[in-house]
């Protein structure tokens, strides 16, 4: 059973220290935790290795962690939009362990799972193989690819009841269960929160088991990372 906290501080306050690993659930800037992002940076913690979809873009998300250079190194599938996460990488200032976007889920997954390493087919003959074990299946050759279990997880849910377990909504839900499963200690943030009970089984993704805090996310405006709509066309009538 999770325990509801009253602040992103306060649930992370006993947990951050120097060098952790620390995986952080979103797609893009959808379903980021943006209060515990926010409180990790506020902690001053440093040498972070962040593992992640991406780290967000300047300004916002796991961005913010990387303009006062707290993160020593990113294991991520895509460096995105964020100029600054891109600049350090150039610059030899930031370590960065690309893993293909599959291959990261299924990291997190086997985390999660108990599971030290699986072999996939992703990746062989390119750089993404180099110095890891490989091996040959049914005439078909893999490599070997290590689970990821995190010192803490941040995951950010739609809805949560006093127990920990959690919704998400839509593309929220793609980065965001696998990491709750993978941490030892995972916080969750959530926009609503209700009594224990309210919430129908049959829609619980992630359960309390995995959720150790739970605190209330602050209402904020959702943003967007590339616009893609076009104005709308004016008829104008006869």
């Amino acid at each position: 059973m999770s325990t509801v906290l009253t602040s992103a501080a306060d649930a992370l306050g006993d947990v951050l220290h120097d060098g952790i690993v620390l995986a952080v659930g979103g797609f893009g800037l959808c379903g980021i935790p943006a209060d515990l992002i926010d409180a990790v940076r506020a902690s001053g913690v440093r040498d972070l290795t962040v593992v992640s979809n991406n780290m967000g873009v300047d300004g916002i998300g796991l961005g913010r962690l990387l303009e006062t250079g707290q993160v020593r190194k990113v294991i991520a599938s895509y460096v995105g939009e964020n100029r600054l996460f891109a600049e350090q990488l150039l610059a030899g200032e930031l370590e960065v362990e690309f893993s293909p976007h599959g291959t990261l889920a299924e990291r997190l997954r086997a985390g999660g799972a108990g599971i030290p390493a699986f072999y996939t087919k992703t990746g062989v003959g390119t750089l993404v193989a180099e110095g890891k074990p490989h091996a040959v299946f049914d005439g078909i050759r893999y490599v070997q690819e290590r689970g990821i279990v995190a010192d803490v997880a941040l995951v950010h849910a739609w809805r949560a009841d006093t127990e920990g377990n959690l919704v998400y909504r839509y593309t929220a839900r793609n980065f965001n269960p696998l990491v709750a499963t993978a941490g030892i200690v995972t916080v969750a943030e959530a926009e609503q929160i209700v009594p224990r009970g309210t919430i129908d089984p049959h829609d619980v993704v992630t359960p309390g088991v995995y959720v150790q805090r739970l605190v209330q996310a602050d209402a904020r405006a959702k943003p967007i990372e590339q616009r893609t709509v076009r104005e709308r066309a004016v008829v104008v009538s006869a």
